[in-house]
C-alpha cells in the first residue's frame, strides 16, 4: 500500500470539499462570538494573537471561525510543516495571526499548500519512521500516524468553521 497516496487522496477529497465553503467569508463572520467568553484572534498591542492557555480551561471556551481557521492554517499546517520540514522555529505564542477574514483565507491556502507538498514529497520509507521529538510524548508514532491525525484535525475543526457559517447565516446575525 502507498501509504502518500492514501492520505494525499483523503486530504485532497476533504479539502477540494470544504475550502470552495469559505469563499466570501466575511469579517463579520470570521469575528463573530454567538455566546460570551469566546476564545479568538485579537489586536493586542504586539500585533494579532491568539487566545490559548497550556493546559486549557475545562471545559475548554467556544471559539471563533478566527481561532478555529487559526488552529488550522498555524498549528496544524505551519507548526508541523516548521517541525518537521523546516527549521522548527515556530512559536504558538507569536502575534502575527491574520486580523481579518481574506488574510486568514490566505495564510490557510499558503499553509495548507507548503504542508501538502511537503507530506507529498516524502518518500515511502519515511511514512513508517518515528516523528520524533518535534512531537513530544507521540515521538515514537510513525510520520502516518501524524498525518492521519492533522488530516482528522483539519476535518473536525472544517466541519465546525462550514456549521459556524450556516449559524452566522440562520440566526440573522449576516449582515
Amino acid at each position: 500500500m502507498d501509504f502518500r497516496d492514501e492520505v494525499l487522496d483523503q486530504l485532497d477529497f476533504y479539502w477540494e470539499q470544504w475550502r470552495p465553503r469559505l469563499d466570501g467569508l466575511t469579517d463579520a463572520e470570521y469575528f463573530w462570538e454567538p455566546v460570551a467568553g469566546c476564545w479568538t484572534v485579537r489586536r493586542t498591542e504586539r500585533g494579532w494573537g491568539w487566545d490559548f492557555s497550556f493546559p486549557p480551561p475545562d471545559p475548554p471556551p467556544f471559539t471563533t471561525i478566527a481561532w478555529r481557521l487559526s488552529h488550522l492554517a498555524e498549528h496544524v499546517f505551519a507548526m508541523r510543516f516548521a517541525n518537521h520540514f523546516g527549521d522548527g522555529s515556530y512559536r504558538m505564542d507569536h502575534h502575527d495571526y491574520p486580523g481579518g477574514a481574506a488574510a486568514a483565507l490566505d495564510r490557510l491556502d499558503d499553509r495548507h499548500r507548503r504542508w501538502r507538498d511537503a507530506i507529498g514529497s516524502m518518500p515511502a520509507e519515511r511514512w513508517s519512521r518515528p516523528v520524533g521529538p518535534a512531537e513530544g510524548p507521540h515521538a515514537k508514532r510513525s510520520y502516518l500516524t501524524l498525518v492521519l491525525h492533522l488530516n482528522r484535525e483539519l476535518f473536525h475543526h472544517g466541519g465546525e468553521v462550514a456549521l459556524l457559517r450556516d449559524l452566522h447565516r440562520s440566526t440573522g446575525t449576516a449582515g
